[in-house]
């Protein structure tokens, strides 16, 4: 079972993710962008929005150490490589490569690129650096690059694999050393075969336990470039997330631009949901911001009124949605999304 969906940003004034500038920009900072059909879209890597939730997880999360070998060319760093202690390890993957052995784990946590819906032109802002030079000396000029824009990103969690650790089958390289298995074996954890793999497999209450944190983290992100002069919110201004079997997306399509205006369509997410019922475990939930694409959250209301009442679909602020999963969650009421199937 996976937790499916998208989330989408509402950017304003920001320069959250930036890009490598080149020798004919001179001194400037450029976002990150693309063209597409001779327009440009802003957008936010796969890798920034994940260190933004990495550095967003609370203080109570001890994060994996990170160890850096060798110099120069041959200078690499990685995590420790023990999923089994720390939750990042545990969600974001790693590959611990040294002399003696390599150990590897892939993500439980797939996101797409973070892309503007809209197409959107970025500003350049023009500054100097004046203070304390000597009368008569030239400010230091410098530019740099922001944009108001609602960026899209698809987003996966594969929670049968959260704190299930591959050692043995369909797996390249084993996520843990045979020392690191006995450890983690004393301190609670069984082995476990899942999807044809034998592994290590945490205890279910903490495997609840890390899928809540990783929830209100997304509901309470915050980082990126540029904060000191474009902060602002990181938080998801739309969420939607689905327990789909398979680990299919299908509601990639449920925001278009019509007029050069973002539509939300709820037509779309009607048919989605319909087409793919017999996979959507549980009702669908939709996180939205008051104020964020202006009336259409309440148009929407009405539109899917039916989904509603029926239960099939939520909507209520991205916050409450993601806390509320949570807390079901930590409860047990969906202890049969973690189970091997």
């Amino acid at each position: 079972m996976y937790l499916t969906g998208k989330a989408v940003l509402d950017i304003q004034a920001g320069a959250p993710n930036n890009g490598r500038g080149t020798a004919d920009q001179g001194n400037v900072t450029p976002v990150k962008q693309h063209r597409t059909g001779g327009k440009t879209y802003p957008y936010g890597s796969a890798q920034w929005w994940r260190r933004m939730l990495r550095d967003s997880l609370p203080d109570t999360e001890t994060p994996s150490p990170v160890l850096v070998n060798g110099k120069d060319a041959k200078q690499q760093s990685y995590t420790s490589g023990r999923p089994d202690k720390y939750l990042d390890d545990d969600f974001f993957g790693y590959m611990a490569a040294t002399k003696a052995a390599t150990f590897m784990r892939d993500t439980v946590l797939n996101t797409g690129t973070f892309v503007s819906i809209a197409p959107e032109r970025p500003t350049r802002d023009f500054g100097t650096m004046n203070r304390g030079l000597p009368t008569g000396a030239n400010p230091i000029l410098h530019e740099h690059e922001f944009y108001t824009a609602a960026l899209q990103g698809d987003l996966r969690l594969d929670l049968q694999r959260i704190g299930f650790f591959e050692q043995q089958g369909k797996v390249r390289k084993a996520a843990l050393s045979d020392e690191a298995v006995q450890e983690a074996l004393q301190a609670g954890a069984t082995e476990a075969t899942r999807r044809g793999t034998a592994g290590v497999l945490l205890p279910l209450e903490e495997r609840r336990r890390r899928t809540a944190v990783l929830l209100r983290t997304i509901a309470a992100m915050h980082g990126g470039a540029s904060s000191a002069a474009h902060f602002g919110d990181r938080t998801p201004a739309l969420i939607l997330l689905a327990s789909v079997r398979g680990g299919n997306q299908p509601f990639t399509r449920i925001l278009s631009v019509v007029d050069h205006e973002i539509r939300f369509n709820s037509a779309t997410l009607r048919e989605e949901m319909n087409a793919w019922s017999d996979v959507i475990d549980g009702p669908v939930r939709l996180g939205w911001a008051p104020s964020f694409l202006e009336d259409q959250r309440e148009i929407a209301r009405e539109e899917l009124s039916g989904l509603l009442k029926d239960e099939r679909l939520i909507i209520d602020h991205p916050r409450v949605i993601l806390s509320q999963l949570a807390d079901e969650i930590v409860t047990g009421r969906y202890d049969t999304w973690f189970q091997d199937q």
